[in-house]
């Protein structure tokens, strides 16, 4: 189930997320989107795509700052709460922010959603005046369609500049000052991004979770260089749950053939339940056989209500057999393993499989075909 969707559901119950393995790219405000979903039952694979560099030592937002006051733009456009925050405690600390104050407050201010305008307002300057969209090219927008063409126009960039609305913006205005209150940088070389992109196309989480364009952007530009852009975005069109906080930072993966969940509202308590609601309400599995009944929850598998320790082969083949109606081929089987597995390795996982689900006549041999789930599955 893709698109945008409400978030209805009871978010706060323990078990929701049980037995889910979900990947998280974010870097700013990880820990708060973490721990929501650990608290729900999730297993949580924290690989940031990107980070939030201050500037060093803040010297050139002061540079910036001191000729936004000199040159005193008519028009301020800004385009994230975070950034105006942290653009008024730097000018407050240099003893800059009351100056800075007089300059905006002779300004028409338009913001980038209402985390932006209500960042302004907490800052003292109550005109600010939100745009239609949450986006920078409806920022831009506001200059061409509100008569303030020629003007001298000031924007507060986010980490990651959009080049093509920033000269939009130059050729509709007669000066463009740029403030820049923080960057989005690579992390510090490690292993673990690439860990997650290589378990999401393997098929190996049940979500990925993204929060900012430039992680989305970043996340696919890692598996391209892993010769993995493919595989990746076949199983977050499918098997893997893609989630984004809002549209800006679903683009980049629509563009790239992923049609992520959004919640209604742009915000990570609405992205966190619509995240339970579509992995708990939508995503969990059960196949009848006879009288038994064997529940899937992610990775986590249940016979009667007793659970079932399955490792990642057992859980893979036991998945293969059960989208099937038919009998899976041994070359299908082992194709789907997390493993590169011989015929013979097939046949032992085969047999753990089967003796840890424990329900005689469950999974059968096709001789010369391959295998079989002998049960149905339940929907509703």
């Amino acid at each position: 189930m893709t698109g945008t969707s409400g978030a209805a559901g009871p978010a706060g119950r323990v078990d929701q997320l049980s037995g889910f393995r979900i990947g998280v790219t974010s870097d700013r405000r990880s820990q708060d989107l973490i721990t929501a979903l650990e608290r729900r039952g999730a297993q949580v694979v924290h690989a940031p795509a990107l980070k939030i560099a201050n500037n060093d030592q803040d010297a050139t937002l002061l540079a910036e700052t001191r000729e936004l006051i000199r040159h005193r733009p008519e028009v301020v456009l800004v385009t994230t709460g975070y950034g105006m925050r942290r653009w008024f405690e730097v000018a407050d600390a240099a003893g800059l922010g009351a100056e800075l104050t007089d300059v905006l407050e002779q300004a028409q201010i338009f913001a980038r959603g209402p985390k932006a305008v209500g960042a302004v307002r907490a800052a003292g300057l109550e005109d600010a005046q939100a745009t239609d969209l949450d986006t920078t090219a409806s920022l831009v927008d506001v200059v061409a369609d509100r008569d303030l063409t020629g003007r001298r126009v000031a924007i507060q960039l986010h980490g990651y500049t959009d080049e093509v609305q920033l000269a939009r913006l130059r050729e509709l205005s007669a000066d463009v000052l740029t403030v820049t209150p923080y960057r989005w940088v690579q992390p510090p070389a490690t292993d673990r991004l690439p860990r997650l992109i290589e378990s999401a196309a393997r098929g190996q989480l049940d979500a990925v979770v993204f929060t900012s364009a430039p992680g989305a952007v970043a996340t696919l530009e890692t598996a391209e260089a892993l010769g993995l852009r493919t595989a990746l975005v076949r199983a977050l069109s499918g098997e893997v749950l893609a989630a984004a906080v809002g549209p800006v930072t679903a683009a980049p993966l629509r563009s790239a053939g992923i049609e992520p969940v959004v919640p209604e509202r742009h915000r990570l308590g609405a992205l966190i339940r619509l995240v339970c609601e579509q992995l708990g309400g939508h995503r969990v599995e059960r196949y009848r056989s006879g009288g038994v009944l064997v529940e899937v929850r992610g990775r986590q598998v249940s016979v009667d209500g007793r659970a079932v320790a399955l490792g990642p082969n057992a859980l893979a083949l036991f998945k293969t057999l059960a989208r099937s109606e038919t009998v899976v081929s041994r070359t299908e089987l082992i194709d789907a393993l997390p493993e590169v597995l011989d015929d013979h390795a097939l046949e032992v996982a085969m047999s753990r499989l089967r003796r840890s689900l424990d329900v005689p006549g469950l999974i059968s041999t096709v001789v010369r075909r391959g295998y079989r789930l002998n049960a149905f599955r339940e929907h509703g």
